[in-house]
């Protein structure tokens, strides 16, 4: 019994290995380019350790517009996705019960529809109705920010739906009535009592839609217009050519993730204590105090390590200079070089002196000689054996003499059939 637990474990500790290696290995693979030296990302041959291109991705305009673009959609997003997921879940908890699935359907239908065909469909329906509207050109129905922000708009609410519907299932509805019938009006039920109740899931539904208006691709293509976003920038970058600024951008990207998911965790970690204890999150020790925030709380601590790494790598990034390391590479590489065209020349070398020793081939040259292929019989010794010497009276005669004059070969027209008509005597 404690072998099969041992075995067990094993199975599940390697199981969870390869797991966590298949989905975070390459975000650390490409992490880590970001300090290779190295124009083209790559972990090896490792060269310089560098932070060069932490600088080239700060000085990137391309790069940056795509990002201000993409944080500016992203807001515009997740208000109009958030309230319409809201809206829309609410609907389904207090619609007739027989048209509950058809709603249902009918909310989450642009989940499974394809992202290039939402893109393109928004386009041209926003572009009919500027053109109903006698719009001009250059309106906001045609501003790219505009179309993209309705354009994810319409799945990303039923996203938001989802994380809606999952929280309103555990309210009770006994706590809006109590407040109607107290006098209140909807309103203020809905304000004091319903949206404190859903503050997690909009917190939720916000993050998740500010992510999935970030990374989105496939609809933005068609509807950024003159404002890309960070993908579409990022796109035209791999398609043209990309260097580590890149993976320095994804190394960013990930830090502030993790930063993002400890705070979160810090956070969550307190709110448990202020329930055990009776209180609500904000009375929690009375304010910030590092030992009880330590206490029982890795996440903390984790982020407190991470942050004085983070301080410690600006730090020495800005006393660091790898240009002693990138000549002795690139003298590396020079040596490197001349070796090889130095082992390039001795082999032609080689291979002229094993041509030298070699007699001259009498009897037609190399197989891939070209005259062999143009006059077929010729070799060293010309064309005697070529067969069309048979057919010649001489050696100037021409092909169609033979034709000419049946008979003849190479000995005249000894052997004509006329000469017997003309040897036999003559009848008187």
């Amino acid at each position: 019994m404690k072998t099969n637990n041992i075995l067990l474990k094993f199975i599940l500790a390697a199981y969870l290995v390869v797991f966590f290696g298949y989905l975070l290995g390459p975000l650390v693979v490409m992490s880590i380019t970001a300090f290779n030296s190295p124009s083209f990302p790559k972990l090896t041959p490792w060269e310089c350790l560098t932070f060069e291109w932490f600088d080239v991705l700060a000085h990137d305009e391309r790069i940056l517009n795509g990002i201000e673009n993409s944080i500016i959609i992203g807001i515009g997003t997740v208000i109009l996705s958030v309230i319409m997921g809201l809206a829309g879940a609410l609907m389904l908890t207090q619609i007739w019960p027989k048209l509950r699935a058809t709603y249902y359907t009918i909310v989450i239908a642009p989940i499974l529809i394809p992202g290039v065909v939402l893109g393109i469909s928004t386009l041209v329906f926003w572009d009919r109705i500027s053109i109903m509207l006698g719009m001009s050109s250059g309106g906001i129905l045609h501003n790219g920010i505009f179309l993209t922000i309705l354009g994810q708009s319409t799945f990303i609410a039923s996203y938001c739906m989802l994380v809606f519907i999952a929280r309103l299932q555990r309210f009770d509805t006994g706590l809006t009535e109590a407040a109607l019938d107290l006098g209140a009006t909807q309103v203020q039920a809905f304000r004091k009592i319903l949206l404190p109740f859903m503050k997690p899931a909009i917190g939720s539904a916000a993050v998740l839609a500010f992510l999935a208006s970030f990374e989105n691709y496939n609809t933005t293509t068609f509807t950024f217009g003159k404002f890309p976003t960070l993908t579409i920038e990022l796109a035209q970058k791999v398609r043209y050519g990309i260097n580590p600024s890149i993976s320095a951008l994804a190394f960013i990207i990930i830090v502030l993730t993790i930063l993002g998911a400890l705070a979160h965790e810090i956070y969550r970690r307190r709110q448990q204590l202020a329930l055990a204890n009776g209180a609500p999150v904000a009375a929690v020790s009375g304010g910030f105090q590092l030992p009880k925030i330590f206490r029982g709380n890795p996440a903390a601590i984790i982020l407190v390590l991470l942050a004085l790494g983070g301080a410690s790598t600006i730090w020495f990034a800005q006393s660091y200079s790898p240009d002693v390391c990138k000549m002795d590479v690139r003298e590396q590489k020079r040596l490197l070089q001349e070796e090889r065209i130095k082992a390039i020349r001795e082999k032609r070398q080689l291979e002229l002196q094993q041509k030298q020793h070699q007699g001259p081939d009498v009897f037609g040259g190399s197989k891939s000689s070209a005259p062999v292929t143009q006059s077929p019989g010729k070799g060293a010794f010309g064309n005697v054996f070529a067969p069309s010497n048979l057919d010649k009276s001489g050696p100037g005669a021409k092909p169609e003499e033979s034709t000419k004059s049946p008979g003849k070969g190479a000995f005249g027209d000894v052997f004509s059939p006329q000469n017997l008509d003309k040897a036999a005597p003559k009848e008187d």
